[in-house]
């Protein structure tokens, strides 16, 4: 069932249901993809948007994409203000598994663990700030397994007791929408997932 499940729907469902989340913590990659999720998210959900990743290396780049995130969030229309929670960065503890999967293709085991590990700490900041559910801009990319992503996400959810919101953001248009905002607000649009071994592969 899981790759015939229209996770965009269930979103829409969800959001429009009479007992509708509040509050949704966004976990958040870059200011690119961020830029369409909030746009669909916003009209509907007070956001918190949670920026942790410590696959992102060197911290050079790391302090750019965020920088980049707070612009955009600062400089966007949405409907109500929009609050950034920094992670902690510690790279150590995404290479601390990633140099024994070096040679993993991107999608394969790395990228997977390095999803998990960035959807364990959005699930507890979701649950320590009392958000109604908490999601992750990481679908709206073609190059990321949606599938897979929401399914990740959803066990964690059953681990900590803290809902996950399904989506498919690249669904209607969204990664394409995510271009047209990234030339309006002329984001700085990176060409690797952020880690060493993706850089190296593209």
């Amino acid at each position: 069932m899981g790759s015939k499940r229209n996770y965009q729907l269930e979103m829409e469902q969800i959001l429009h249901a009479p007992d509708a989340p509040a509050h949704i913590l966004l976990h958040a990659c870059c200011a690119p993809c961020s830029s369409a999720c909030l746009e669909r998210l916003a009209p509907d959900a007070r956001i918190t948007v949670f920026f942790y990743n410590p696959n992102i290396i060197p911290e050079e780049e790391y302090r750019y994409r965020l920088e980049e995130l707070r612009r955009l969030v600062s400089e966007m229309p949405l409907p109500c203000s929009v609050e950034i929670i920094e992670g902690a960065y510690e790279p150590e503890r995404f290479l601390a598994f990633a140099r024994e999967l070096a040679d993993e293709p991107e999608r394969g085991a790395r990228c997977q663990k390095c999803i998990r590990l960035r959807l364990e700490e959005a699930a507890k900041i979701a649950h320590s700030i009392g958000a109604d559910y908490f999601a992750t801009t990481l679908t709206l990319s073609p190059h990321k397994d949606a599938v897979f992503i929401n399914a990740c996400g959803e066990e964690i959810a059953e681990s900590f007791g803290m809902p996950y919101l399904p989506t498919d953001f690249k669904k209607r248009d969204g990664y394409k929408r995510s271009i047209e905002l990234s030339a309006e607000y002329c984001l700085y649009r990176q060409n690797f997932c952020g880690c060493p071994f993706s850089k190296r592969d593209t």
